[in-house]
């Protein structure tokens, strides 16, 4: 055998080393590519809704203001138009549900709670329809409490077992045999909540105690342990004198990863992966702050080690990711790491007395502040109700939302703790809250594939959209390329055009769409009459797995729960015009033609007993014939004729059948505008327009095709106007109109401005008690903020 000289092994391994280098650099710069063109195709959004308070009777009014962020830097985000609210019961069912017309990323709006609504605990959500592209365990929610008192409580049945659910979690995603690892566990009641108060033993098939862990905060905690090869484990857990509950561990793994994080002194952190199975070999740490990335960086594995040293200044405010991947581009470990964010804006909010008496007038000033002091602009919310044993203070802040909550799945116990406390029993508890999360929202899978990704919903970035489904009634399946029209019956113009996609999909690009009414779908019946349009809920149909917490209706709530009966009764049968009143929503009334050739008003010419002849002798753009025992309208400009028939409305529901055009009662329409020119709408292209409209918009009598779908549809919320009664006479003070309100104001729209504080003002109601004031909002530059404050009444 030929002998290699020293001299040739040094290049030689030098070699190898640069191809291993080289190939690592290229593996890391792939994988951020990938997620950076993922992250660019999938902007995230976020929404928090501030509600005027969280317990309801049946009959009363749920008011709300709703926050669209953009999910990197909590910005204010204009992307989506809509925003869709749901309240859901225990078993996912709505019991309301309502579009909020969104500008600017601000939103408000009001809803009845149903009559019907039985006792229990709801849950408030929130989401637009880009955030159905992705998992609804990232749309805002919120637990609220309504109470029925026309309906007795339910009984609740006798628990054969505990219902406790239990969690673990090792850190990184895996147990591997003979490596030392954190767990992380969350022991939640059946209340929804984490059980505060029990001991854990861990112990495997020879019921063996190799670990024993109880709870640190909101029955969650970690504890660390070395699992062997060939044992299963599991623990046993013991609350007070109940029988205690046994769950399974993670199985455990002969081969893989674990990785630890610690801080490494104040301004770094250390991220240690141990390998099972891989003895050498490069890993790859990437480290991103929601989908922006912040760090990158490879180390070596030596005797099954490999060690990471990142400063934390590098990663973002609040919730980072961090992935661990080998050299074959696999994520193997992956855990969160949470870096207390600065609150760069307070809002100061003070009523001006500590003490009022009834039907008092209460003066409160506000503003946003800096860290200097400096007042900022910033766009707030503001509810003012009173406390008892039913209506407690909503906890639910937008700093810490859009921080910490909005970015973890499941219920999060008191999120506001993590940032009030900073000692060393917090920092541990957020760090068990982080390991509690477990693997993300990143499939990684498709991320690094590059494959393009896929969006079963448009952003609603003009207005609302509706869809539909078109299918052939012969065949039974889908139709695609065909021309539907979506018609709003009325006074104003409302029609809308759509092309049926691969998949029969329709989407119709509706604007200004406002409150209840109806809507015809159809397609030409005169050329396409075999198929049949479907209109598809625009509500999300996908819900989260975390329930809302029991409700357990007490003795004690007994005298909140009549007064507030009591004060929701006298609103609806005393206030009811008062608190029926909508705030007129500006819209354009052209037709989506926008100004017509000329408009006809009837009634300014000689009545005539026929359509045909107001037609023949007034409309000089369009010429009327019968052939073969049915009307046609030819459209006529400077030009000659049009080549095919025109479009005719009659108001906005489109009319095919001529026939029917000509049997119209002259007398019941009010005027006809005409477009005598090749008209181009959405997918449609027309000879032409005609549009009748009526006097009621009522469609004159016509009957619409009975091929078409006529549906009950509400589009944007009416903005409702929020009714304060003034006591500001002595006559006004002594009316002895009752006022029983609980709720004294709400504001959805409070914009502070630079110079100075803002001046708000309401008056006290007969009802006596502590009230509590809410201030919630945000700033143009996304720095966010709560405020409470309060006083009495006696």
């Amino acid at each position: 055998m030929k002998k290699i000289k020293k001299t040739a092994i040094v290049p030689l391994l030098s070699g190898m080393l640069l191809l291993s280098l080289n190939g690592l650099a290229q593996n890391t710069s792939q994988i951020s590519d990938s997620f950076n063109k993922y992250s660019q195709a999938a902007v995230q959004e976020k929404i928090f809704v501030h509600t005027d308070k969280n317990a309801y009777m049946t009959g009363e009014i749920l008011w709300f203001k709703a926050y669209a962020v953009d999910a990197a830097y909590h910005k204010l985000l204009g992307l989506s138009k809509v925003v869709y609210v749901d309240v859901l019961d225990d078993r996912q069912n709505a019991i309301i549900q309502t579009k909020i017309e969104m500008k600017n990323g601000l939103g408000s709006g009001s809803v009845y709670v149903p009559v019907s609504a039985g006792n229990g605990n709801y849950k408030l959500r929130a989401y637009t329809s880009w955030m159905k592209n992705f998992s609804a365990d990232y749309y805002f929610e919120k637990s609220i409490t309504i109470v029925n008192p026309l309906k007795s409580p339910e009984v609740q049945a006798k628990a054969q077992s505990l219902a406790y659910d239990v969690q673990f979690f090792p850190e990184g995603g895996s147990l591997v045999a003979g490596i030392n690892s954190k767990v992380a566990f969350k022991v939640t009641a059946s209340d929804g909540k984490g059980l505060s108060e029990y001991r854990g033993s861990i112990v495997d098939q020879k019921n063996d105690t190799v670990a024993r862990f109880r709870p640190l905060k909101f029955g969650i905690g970690s504890f660390l342990f070395t699992p062997e090869a060939g044992n299963t484990y599991k623990a046993i857990i013991k609350s007070g004198n109940n029988a205690a509950v046994t769950k399974e561990l993670p199985a455990v793994n002969s081969q893989g990863y674990v990785m630890a994080v610690k801080d490494a002194g104040s301004t770094q952190i250390e991220v240690t992966v141990k390998a099972a199975g891989a003895e050498t070999g490069e890993l790859y740490l990437f480290a991103h702050t929601r989908q922006l990335i912040k760090a990158g960086m490879t180390a070596s594995i030596n005797n099954g080690t490999a060690s990471f040293i990142l400063d934390k200044a590098k990663l973002g405010e609040g919730i980072s990711s961090l992935t661990i991947f080998n050299s074959a581009r696999q994520p193997v470990c992956e855990r969160l790491y949470f870096k207390r964010p600065k609150q760069k804006l307070s809002i100061d909010a003070t009523a001006d007395q500590a003490l009022y008496a009834r039907r008092k007038k209460v003066s409160v000033g506000i503003a946003a502040k800096d860290l200097s002091g400096q007042t900022r602009s910033a766009n707030l919310s503001m509810s003012v109700y009173k406390l008892d044993s039913l209506q407690k203070i909503d906890a639910g802040e937008i700093f810490s939302y859009l921080w910490l909550k909005s970015d973890l799945r499941g219920n999060i116990e008191s999120p506001d703790y993590y940032f009030k406390n900073t000692d060393a029993e917090a920092d541990a508890a957020l760090d068990n809250l982080m390991l509690s999360q477990g693997w993300r929202r990143f499939q990684w899978a498709s991320v690094l594939g590059n494959k393009p990704a896929v969006f079963n919903f448009l952003p609603e970035y003009d207005g609302h959209l509706i869809t539909g489904k078109v299918t052939n009634t012969q065949t039974g399946g889908v139709a695609k390329d065909i021309i539907a029209y979506l018609s709003v019956p009325g006074k104003r113009v409302q029609l809308y055009a759509s092309k049926s996609d691969s998949t029969g999909r329709l989407i119709f690009n509706t604007r200004q769409l406002y409150g209840p009414g109806e809507i015809v779908a159809q397609t030409n019946s005169e050329r396409d009459s075999i198929y049949h349009i479907d209109i598809l809920s625009p509500f999300s149909e996908q819900y989260s797995k975390y329930p809302a917490p029991k409700f357990n209706l007490t003795r004690g709530m007994q005298n909140a729960i009549e007064e507030g009966n009591l004060g929701t009764q006298v609103q609806n049968i005393y206030w009811a015009n008062k608190i029926k009143h909508f705030y007129e929503q500006p819209v354009d009334s052209s037709g989506f033609y926008s100004t017509p050739y000329k408009t006809y008003l009837l009634d300014n010419y000689t009545r005539f007993t026929t359509m045909e002849e107001v037609l023949r002798e007034y409309v000089k753009e369009v010429w009327v014939n019968r052939s073969q025992k049915r009307y046609h309208i030819k459209v006529l400009n400077g030009n000659g004729f049009l080549d095919g028939d025109p479009l005719v409305m009659l108001d906005d529901v489109p009319v095919f059948n001529i026939d029917k055009v000509m049997a119209i009662d002259p007398l019941k329409v009010r005027k006809l505008e005409d477009v005598p020119y090749r008209y181009y709408w959405g997918p449609s292209v027309y000879e032409g327009v005609l549009s009748f409209t009526t006097y009621k918009g009522d469609l004159g009598g016509v009957e619409i095709d009975p091929r078409a779908v006529v549906l009950d549809y509400e589009g944007l919320q009416l903005q409702r106007e929020f009714y304060s009664p003034v006591y500001d006479t002595e006559q006004a003070a002594k009316n002895r109109m009752p006022d029983f309100r609980s709720l004294l104001y709400w504001a959805p729209e409070i914009n502070t401005s630079a110079q100075g504080k803002s001046q708000l003002s309401f008056y006290t109601s007969d009802q006596t008690g502590k009230y509590i004031g809410v201030v919630q909002g945000i700033t143009a530059e996304g720095d966010a903020a709560s405020q409470y404050f309060s006083f009495d009444v006696k």
